[in-house]
C-alpha cells in the first residue's frame, strides 16, 4: 500500500496533486505572460518553504505512530496535519492563484502543471475549517481503534498475523469460525465512527460542489466516475465466468480439507479474512521455500540485481512484528527526497516475501524521481501507477522462476510447480478482482447514501461477486473491519487499474527490454536494464506527464485492459 499521510484531508491534497490539465501549447511570451508567471515562480517558492518542513514532521509523525500507537502520538499526528491543513485555508492565496489561472498567461509546461496542482489543492480545502479539523481528529481516533484491537479467542489475544495463519492452516471448523468471528469484533466498535466520518466527508465535499466524497475523490484524482464504473463492469463481464469455474474447484478443495459438503462452505473456509487472497488449495506448500529464509535479505539481493538497490531504504524502515504497532504495511515518503521507509510485519511465509517486494517497489519509485523535478511534482504520475509497480514485483514472490533464482529451488522443483504457480498466481488475480468489485461498488454506494442498511450491502455485494454466502442471520458490520474504508477511502478500484498497468508493463518488459516470451513468466532476475527502463520512463518523470500520457510514452499504449486479459483470464 502506497501511503502519503493519515487521512481524506492528506489523500485529497495527493489526490489533486496528480491532477493536471492537457493544454500544454507553447507561446510567445508576453509581458502579462512574463509577470504571471514570475508572480507564480515567486508563490511556489514561499509555498514549498512553507510545506516542505510541515510535511516532513506530519509523515515522520505518522510513521512513529504507526510503530508506537498511543494516544500522545496519534495527537501529534492530528495537530501536525490541522497545522498543515491551516496553509490551504488561506483565502488570499486562493485568491492570488484564481487571479493568475484566470489570466490564461501562464505558458511554461511545468509551470502550468503546477499551478494547477495548487489551485485545485487550495480549492479542495475552501470548505468550512473547523469541519476539516474535526475530521482528522475523528479519523486519527479511529486509526488509534484499529492500531489497538487484537482478535480475543478465549483468553488469547490473537494479531492479524496469528488470525490469517490459523484460517490459512486450522481445519477445526469451530476454531476457524470463532477465529473469524473474533477478528469481525472490531466492526461494532469502529462502525459508527466510520459512518460519522463518511457524513462529514460527504458535507464538505459537497460545500466543494460535488455530490458526495466518491464523486469528488475520482474527480480531483482525474478520473470519470462513469467511466470507472464502466471498466470495473467490463472487468466484472471480463471475469465473471472464469472466477466462478476456478471457485468450484476451489470449493471443491477446500470443502473436502474441512469434511463438509461444498454448499456447507462458510466464509471462515476460505483461509483469508476477507477472501482477497487465493486459497492454498494446490499441492504445493509455497511457504515452505521461505520458511527458513531471510525474507528481508532476499527483497534486498532480488532489487539490486535489476539495478534497484535498496538498503539505504532498509536501514529506515521499521519490518517486524512488535506491541501496539500497525499490523498493515505500508510505503511513506518523509521528504520527497530521500527518507523513503516501509513499514511491514514480516514473517517468514509466501505472503511476506510477496508483500516486501511490493513495498519496496512502491519505495523504489519514490526513490528515482529526477532531481531537477519540482517539489510538487516529485510524486508518481497517479497513485494507480505507484501501484502498478509494487504489484509488478510483487507478483514474482508467487512465480516459479523467480522462487528458483531466490530461493533456490532445483530445476525439478521449478518444473514440478511451474504450471502450479501460474495457475495459483491466475487464482490469486481473479479473487483479488472480485474482491475489488465488493470494495468499489460498496464504498460508492455508501458515500450515496450512508443510511442505508449497510450490513446487507455489505453482503449482498460480497454474494454477487465473491460468490461466498454470508452467514445465517447475520447483521453486524462486518464492512467496517477493512481498514481502507476508513482510513484509506475511494481508493481500492486503483489498486485494480494498478494490476492492469502491471501486466501492460510486464509485456512491455518482456517483449521490447527482454525481447523475450512473456509467458515464460520471467522473473528479471540479474537484468539491470529492467531498473533503467523503469526508472528512465516510469520512475524519474514522476508527475511531470499526465497518467495515460506517461504509460503510453513508457509502453507505446494507453492504458487498456487487454495485457491483463492476456495474461490472467484467457
Amino acid at each position: 500500500m502506497y501511503k502519503k499521510s493519515l487521512s481524506f484531508l492528506t489523500i485529497a491534497v495527493f489526490l489533486v496533486i496528480i491532477m493536471f490539465t492537457s493544454s500544454c501549447k507553447k507561446a510567445e511570451k508576453t509581458g502579462e505572460t512574463s509577470e504571471m508567471e514570475k508572480k507564480l515562480t515567486e508563490f511556489i517558492n514561499k509555498y514549498v518553504e512553507k510545506v516542505k518542513p510541515l510535511e516532513k514532521a506530519l509523515n515522520t509523525a505518522y510513521f512513529d505512530a504507526s510503530i508506537n500507537s498511543n494516544e500522545e502520538n496519534w495527537g501529534k499526528v492530528a495537530k501536525l496535519e490541522k497545522e498543515y491543513n491551516t496553509i490551504f485555508f488561506n483565502k488570499d492565496d486562493f485568491n492570488t492563484l484564481k487571479q493568475i489561472k484566470e489570466s490564461n498567461a501562464v505558458k511554461d509546461p511545468l509551470l502550468k502543471r503546477q499551478l494547477d496542482i495548487l489551485y485545485n489543492t487550495y480549492l479542495s480545502k475552501q470548505a468550512d475549517t473547523a469541519k476539516i479539523n474535526r475530521l482528522t481528529d475523528m479519523v486519527s481516533n479511529i486509526e488509534q481503534m484499529y492500531s489497538k484491537f487484537r482478535a480475543k479467542v478465549g483468553n488469547k489475544l490473537l494479531t492479524d498475523n496469528d488470525v490469517e495463519d490459523i484460517l490459512k492452516n486450522s481445519t477445526n471448523n469451530e476454531e476457524l469460525k470463532k477465529v473469524w468471528l473474533a477478528h469481525k469484533e472490531i466492526g461494532p466498535i469502529v462502525a459508527d465512527s466510520i459512518i460519522a466520518v463518511v457524513k462529514l466527508r460527504n458535507e464538505i465535499a459537497r460545500e466543494l460542489g460535488f455530490k458526495n466524497y466518491h464523486e469528488m475523490s475520482l474527480k480531483l484524482s482525474d478520473q470519470d466516475p462513469e467511466e470507472i464504473s464502466r471498466l470495473f463492469d467490463e472487468l466484472d463481464n471480463l471475469t465473471r465466468d472464469e472466477f466462478k469455474k476456478m471457485k468450484s474447484e476451489v470449493d471443491e478443495f477446500l470443502a473436502a480439507r474441512v469434511k463438509i459438503k461444498p454448499e456447507q462452505l462458510m466464509p471462515w473456509h476460505y483461509q483469508n479474512r476477507f477472501f482477497q487472497e487465493a486459497p492454498q488449495v494446490f499441492e504445493i506448500d509455497f511457504d515452505k521455500y521461505f520458511k527458513d529464509k531471510d525474507i528481508v535479505k532476499l527483497t534486498q539481493q532480488y532489487y539490486a540485481s535489476i539495478g534497484l538497490p535498496i538498503d539505504d531504504i532498509i536501514v529506515r524502515s521499521d519490518l517486524f512484528e512488535k506491541p501496539n504497532k500497525n499490523q498493515h504495511a505500508y510505503c511513506i515518503n518523509i521528504d520527497r527526497e530521500n527518507d523513503i521507509r516501509v513499514l511491514c510485519n514480516v514473517r517468514p511465509n509466501a505472503r511476506w516475501m510477496e508483500t516486501m517486494l511490493h513495498e519496496y517497489g512502491h519505495a523504489l519509485y519514490e526513490k528515482h524521481y529526477a532531481k531537477d523535478l519540482p517539489y510538487l511534482l516529485r510524486t508518481p504520475a497517479h497513485i494507480f501507477t505507484t501501484e502498478a509497480i509494487a504489484m509488478l514485483f510483487g507478483r514474482k514472490g508467487a512465480e516459479a522462476q523467480w522462487i528458483q533464482d531466490m530461493a533456490g529451488i532445483s530445476d525439478e522443483e521449478k518444473t514440478k510447480i511451474f504450471d502450479i504457480a501460474n495457475k495459483r498466481l491466475k487464482l490469486q488475480q481473479l479473487v483479488f478482482s472480485r474482491w475489488s468489485q465488493v470494495m468499489y461498488r460498496f464504498e460508492k454506494s455508501m458515500y450515496e447514501n450512508p443510511d442505508q442498511d449497510l450490513n446487507k450491502l455489505w453482503w449482498d455485494l460480497v454474494e454477487k461477486y465473491q460468490m461466498i454466502k454470508r452467514p445465517e442471520n447475520r447483521n453486524s458490520p462486518d464492512w467496517a473491519t477493512k481498514i481502507h474504508i476508513a482510513t484509506s477511502p475511494c481508493y481500492y478500484h486503483n489498486y485494480h487499474l494498478g494490476e492492469l498497468f502491471a501486466s501492460q508493463l510486464y509485456f512491455t518488459i518482456a517483449e521490447k527490454i527482454l525481447k523475450d516470451d512473456p509467458f515464460k513468466v520471467l522473473s528479471f532476475t540479474g537484468h539491470q536494464e529492467v531498473g533503467k527502463f523503469l526508472i528512465d520512463k516510469v520512475f524519474s518523470v514522476g508527475a511531470k506527464f499526465e497518467w495515460n500520457d506517461m504509460i503510453e510514452k513508457a509502453t507505446g499504449e494507453k492504458l487498456t485492459p487487454k495485457y491483463y486479459a492476456k495474461q490472467f483470464v484467457h
